[in-house]
């Protein structure tokens, strides 16, 4: 059986569904050792951000039951180091790339994304709103406010090259998710990219002090997975027609084929890259036998299927 795999996130088309989470991977770099990038449908790379940073001291991540919990600070070189370096590379190995963006105020994200968006062989960028809001005395996130995450999202769009899909990363961490994905569809994102980390807390119990500097981290793998499913399922549920990047806990084949089932189009994997960093190729192949197991013979036929089968959230 050929099984079509290919896939569309807005006016861009992959050669697959499976993907690598944002912060997971780099640029490629550290996964081509163990498998041909090119063969994955992109690498989403770690969030560029316009300058240079250092990111947060250490320790910056902790295991966790069924998880990590990590705080890096959006540590990296920067986006000229970035568009010299590392695009070019990943490039050059055949890799797709949807490029995460992170700024600090609107000013940063439209730059990033007018920068970004010039570059040849970007497939669509990913817009990070788990940043927090320079304007907001109290700290608050982008991603906690609709309204501060849709300004993010119209002003990434305004800028971006026009035939450059714009993905809005969102969180569980909200009051409402399916208002908070509206509210940037509404702001012209072509697609979502869902869910982030889970902020979370662990305490070393030698030290009796938190596990990771700050405190709080982002939780991520197979612990959120129940959470980033339902979230799916719901703004599927919502917007059909706008395609979704699901991510959280992907091991396997099997998780991808539950998270598209859910309504996603794509599936990003994340945390397991640090323990196996041949997942990719391998959840690929999985998914693949998985499909074909089932006599589906377009990946694209699997998107919502738990919707149609009158399965409630």
């Amino acid at each position: 059986m050929n099984t079509d795999l290919r896939i569309r996130l807005g006016p861009a088309e992959l050669p697959n569904p499976v993907v690598t989470a944002a912060g997971c991977a780099g640029a490629g770099r550290e996964l081509a050792r163990f498998f041909d990038i090119s063969t994955i449908g992109a690498v989403t790379t770690k969030s560029v951000m316009l300058e240079p940073h250092a990111g947060r001291p250490a320790p910056r991540m902790a295991e966790t039951p069924s998880g990590m919990l990590s705080t890096t600070g959006m540590q990296g070189p920067g986006v000229d180091v970035f568009l010299q370096r590392d695009l070019p590379w990943l490039l050059s190995r055949g890799g797709r790339a949807i490029v995460s963006i992170a700024g600090t105020g609107m000013g940063e994200f439209g730059e990033l994304a007018r920068r970004v968006s010039e570059a040849d062989g970007v497939s669509a960028i990913e817009v990070n709103l788990a940043c927090p809001d320079p304007a907001d005395p109290g700290g608050r996130y982008f991603v906690d406010d609709p309204a501060s995450a849709a300004a993010v999202v119209s002003t990434v769009r305004s800028h971006a090259r026009s035939d450059v899909p714009v993905l809005a990363k969102l969180s569980a961490d909200v009051p409402d998710v399916v208002e908070l994905a509206t509210a940037c569809v509404e702001a012209r994102a072509d697609g979502l990219s869902m869910i982030n980390t889970v902020r979370g807390m662990a305490i070393d119990t030698r030290t009796l002090r938190p596990a990771v500097a700050g405190g709080i981290g982002g939780l991520s793998g197979p612990a959120i997975r129940p959470l980033a499913v339902g979230c799916v399922y719901r703004v599927h549920e919502a917007l059909p027609d706008v395609p979704i990047v699901g991510m959280g806990g992907v091991r396997t084949g099997e998780d991808a084929v539950e998270f598209m089932a859910a309504g996603a189009s794509a599936v990003a994997v994340g945390t397991t890259n640090f323990s196996d960093p041949s997942a990719c190729a391998r959840v690929l192949r999985q998914f693949t036998e998985a499909l074909e197991s089932r006599g589906v013979e377009r990946a694209v036929d699997l998107v919502g299927a738990a919707h149609r089968s009158g399965v409630g959230a």
